[in-house]
């Protein structure tokens, strides 16, 4: 197939025609991701966001465990309060884990299930979560770092800004509770715009 310039979504390499990013990867682990920095990138739509995001995930893959998500393939319901929220973001994990061997691999199986547990309990909450995902980081045989793409899908909604709060929290407090080693955040808006 003859590559052509696109611009409706992701570029691939094969495919597409597209500025190369081997610099920028390069000097986004380093000035970031190693040095265990939460980051957002935000751009208009069509800068390429997304496809630097996926061409870093694979580029992390050797040092780090990666979850990339992305919130626009969550409903609106899913941020309607915590229980939902928790639920869906847990769902998404599972899918994750499920189709990625490499998290398989990665990520011990029992921490794993135990933040799978969370959701038949009669009421979960982000805290809950929270304590899940920093035994899951703790326990994971490369440090996890979280993407996530489109995060502005969930711009309007409390229960998201709750989120970020308990991810500055725990980032704060790293050292005596594991949590993320890096995270990423990218979408249109700047996230200090979030209200």
């Amino acid at each position: 197939m003859t590559r052509f310039f696109n611009t409706e979504g992701r570029c691939k390499p094969n495919e597409h025609y597209m500025v190369q990013l081997d610099d920028r990867l390069a000097q986004m682990k380093e000035l970031y991701v190693d040095r265990g920095k939460y980051f957002v990138i935000n751009r208009g739509r069509q800068y390429g966001k997304t496809t630097t995001l996926m061409a870093l995930e694979e580029y992390l893959r050797d040092c780090y465990t990666v979850i990339a998500m992305d919130f626009q393939l969550m409903s609106t319901a899913n941020f309607v309060d915590e229980q939902a929220y928790v639920n869906a973001f847990i769902e998404y994990m599972e899918d994750l884990y499920s189709m990625d061997e490499e998290l398989e691999n990665t990520i011990e199986a029992e921490a794993f299930e135990n933040l799978t547990a969370l959701k038949d309990m009669e009421r979960i909450t982000l805290d809950k979560m929270f304590r899940c995902l920093s035994r899951m980081c703790k326990t994971a045989k490369k440090p996890v770092v979280l993407m996530i793409d489109e995060v502005d899908s969930a711009s309007n909604n409390q229960v998201f800004i709750d989120f970020l709060a308990q991810l500055r929290g725990y980032y704060l407090v790293r050292e005596r509770r594991p949590i993320f080693h890096s995270v990423i955040l990218a979408g249109v808006y700047d996230i200090k715009n979030l209200k």
